[in-house]
């Protein structure tokens, strides 16, 4: 029952503050204007990253309407632990992971002597796909001795929402004791490039990027370029993701080439997004 009111949560289309998103774009764009030496880094962080998020539609599950997720390290889940020799089980959790990775160190865990080895029998994986709303379990025999230093991946058959690792292992009798470390690797989020706020999303990233180099015409750059995508006198309810249209004033160009040349900078859907905004700016040039 959970489950099904879970895919059911999930399903329901997600409202996007579109005008808190506006209102945040004309502050980043204010403080920037008036900061000298001391441009809160930090904060304006935390704002531009919250209005990503909403930009791409975060659910209450952690999973997105204008975004996925991709085999790509992100982050990690460890958990450490000592292996006697008996049989024994070692759980781990995670959120949006997709891969297993078990090491033997080669030193134990603290005391500064070398590690002995361990023998992984199996894996099971309890996992909710990210694409499914079916859980399902995962078996893997590994039968394998994992020596000081070596590792083991196993990568689930699908990224998984919520997923429980058990690892069933036992290290030598006769050497004794060894340490082992579980760690999960989370996936990255991507933008959809049909997201009708991928613009917007992209001018936040670029952001972010001249944040790290306190590019202040960057920054109010693309913040201009969030408004003007998100508001509504410019692109009605939902913004087109067509590029609005470059008056003919000289600050209009310069602002308009900016963002051409902040997105070009980015990554492949960016860059895509910026060649459509030059290939459109190069149009209307030669109309005028």
């Amino acid at each position: 029952m959970m489950m099904i009111l879970a895919s059911i949560l999930a399903a329901v289309a997600v409202e996007v503050p579109l005008a808190r998103v506006i209102d945040d774009a004309k502050a980043i764009d204010r403080v920037a204007a008036a900061s000298k030496r001391d441009m809160p880094h930090d904060l304006m962080r935390r704002i531009v990253n919250d209005d990503i998020e909403a930009l791409r539609g975060r659910r209450t599950d952690g999973t997105y309407e204008y975004a996925g997720f991709e085999r790509f390290d992100s982050g990690r889940v460890t958990q450490s632990a000592s292996v006697g020799t008996k049989d024994q089980k070692i759980e781990i959790r995670g959120s949006f992971v997709y891969k297993l990775q078990i090491e033997s160190p080669s030193r134990r865990m603290m005391l500064m002597t070398r590690n002995r080895h361990i023998y992984p029998d199996h894996v099971e994986i309890d996992y909710l796909p990210v694409v499914s709303g079916a859980q399902k379990t995962q078996t893997m025999k590994l039968d394998v001795w994992l020596e000081p230093g070596q590792n083991k991946t196993v990568d689930f058959e699908a990224i998984a929402k919520q997923a429980t690792v058990r690892l069933f292992t036992h290290a030598d009798e006769k050497a004794g004791y060894g340490n082992v470390v579980l760690t999960l690797v989370q996936a990255r989020v991507f933008d959809n490039p049909d997201s009708p706020y991928a613009d917007a999303v992209a001018s936040a990233k670029a952001i972010l990027r001249a944040l790290d180099h306190d590019d202040v015409p960057s920054i109010r750059a693309m913040a201009t370029r969030m408004v003007n995508d998100l508001s509504p006198s410019v692109a009605a309810a939902v913004p087109a993701r067509a590029t609005a249209e470059v008056g003919g004033t000289p600050q209009e160009l310069y602002t308009e080439l900016q963002a051409i040349e902040d997105l070009l900078t980015g990554n492949e859907t960016e860059r895509r997004q910026g060649l459509d905004r030059l290939h459109q700016l190069v149009r209307k040039l030669r109309q005028h």
